[in-house]
């Protein structure tokens, strides 16, 4: 691992140094650009850590390795692309059925299909929360430099050890590659599930307010029954409406009712801003400059950066609306995050799409010609 200090590295570096900080002891994967570096890193580092590595002979074996480790009382991560990701969906909804904390990094490529393998994109926040059948709620962040890189990929373990769920790192091809400053700090904080706390567990049951339930391993002595199949709070099979609703509205309420601590914004001259850039991940970047280059014109526009995608913040983009005379939406797909805002504006205030493909991000000055539009 890395010293503690400053170094200058790729954005799949830090997060496997995030990874590894944060506590992860088993890493399973199949290499895929642009996310290749992060299994090449944890191949030679996790060992040296007391972990475990191994290369998979598919993204389906990866993900059903990492959920195995994770019942095993590891902290245990997987990292893949587009096409890995559709693999592996099957398995994360079963993820998300046993509760079953781990850490999915999806460093994006232009899709649809092989697409451009190792171009950016933001194509695959729907697969993110949609991907896999059923309801469940999921956690997905986004982070836009090197050092959000190491910082949100230590919070995605945190997230899923409190909530017992599995955590979606959306990176890109652009934020995987760029080399830039990363601190790194002597140490992190660090959360570990909620073992049981007396000899019997009820590993899908809990009277807790927070509706997760305490977590118990293999081989802990503990009567353990993992499925996939609706069951009781004991884990014993029982197909019956009463115990698939007990569990599907756990397993989203627990999500949503933490939505407030969960919630993740970056903010950036939005005191008395009029005109609102919404933006996540890589397409941040040059929306970040194009407000400082509006400012400059005098034009009052702002930032508002979406660290965690999902949950959405609702009640944010509600009082968002109620503020700006325009919220400009930039995202490097055909618009897909700009339907979760006007559904939630709801006609309050206009909501402008300036989405991109073709592994290019929206430039500054794209950016800056749809603020301009809106103060004419």
């Amino acid at each position: 691992m890395l010293e503690p200090g400053r170094h200058l590295v790729l954005g799949n570096v830090a997060c496997a140094e995030g990874a590894l900080r944060a506590g992860c002891r088993y890493f399973a994967g199949y290499p895929i650009t642009p996310a290749s570096e992060i299994s090449h890193y944890m191949s030679a580092e996790l060992p040296k850590a007391g972990g475990v590595f191994l290369q998979m002979e598919d993204e389906i074996a990866s993900i059903a390795s990492v959920i195995g480790a994770s019942w095993a009382g590891a902290k245990a991560m997987t990292a893949t692309s587009g096409p890995g990701y559709s693999l592996m969906q099957e398995n994360i909804g079963y993820a998300h059925m046993t509760e079953t904390p781990l850490v999915v990094v999806n460093v994006q490529r232009s899709g649809p299909s092989t697409g451009q393998s190792t171009d950016p994109s933001q194509q695959d926040i729907y697969q993110a929360k949609y991907g896999a059948h059923g309801d469940y709620e999921v956690i997905a962040i986004s982070p836009w430099s090197v050092q959000e890189m190491f910082d949100l990929t230590v919070r995605a373990f945190n997230l899923a050890e409190s909530y017992r769920t599995p955590v979606m790192m959306m990176s890109d091809g652009l934020i995987g590659h760029i080399q830039e400053k990363l601190i790194v700090p002597g140490e992190v904080d660090t959360v570990n599930r909620r073992k049981p706390t007396s000899k019997t567990s009820t590993p899908w049951g809990t009277d807790d307010p927070s509706l997760v339930p305490e977590m118990p391993a293999f081989g802990e002595g503990y009567k353990l029954l993992v499925t996939g199949s609706t069951h009781r709070p004991d884990g014993v099979r029982d197909m019956s409406p009463k115990y698939h609703q007990m569990t599907v509205y756990r397993i989203k309420d627990k999500i949503l009712n933490a939505e407030p601590k969960i919630r993740d914004i970056h903010r950036v001259e939005m005191d008395d801003a009029k005109v609102a850039v919404l933006s996540f991940g890589a397409s941040a970047r040059p929306s970040l400059e194009a407000i400082t280059q509006a400012r400059k014109a005098g034009i009052k526009a702002g930032l508002f950066r979406l660290k965690t995608i999902w949950p959405f913040p609702e009640s944010e983009v509600s009082e968002l609306a109620d503020q700006m005379d325009a919220i400009i939406v930039v995202e490097m797909n055909f618009g897909k995050l700009v339907k979760e805002v006007q559904r939630v504006v709801c006609g309050k205030t206009k909501v402008i799409s300036l989405g991109k493909v073709g592994g290019q991000l929206p430039l500054a000055r794209e950016v800056l010609e749809a603020i301009r539009r809106e103060q004419q």
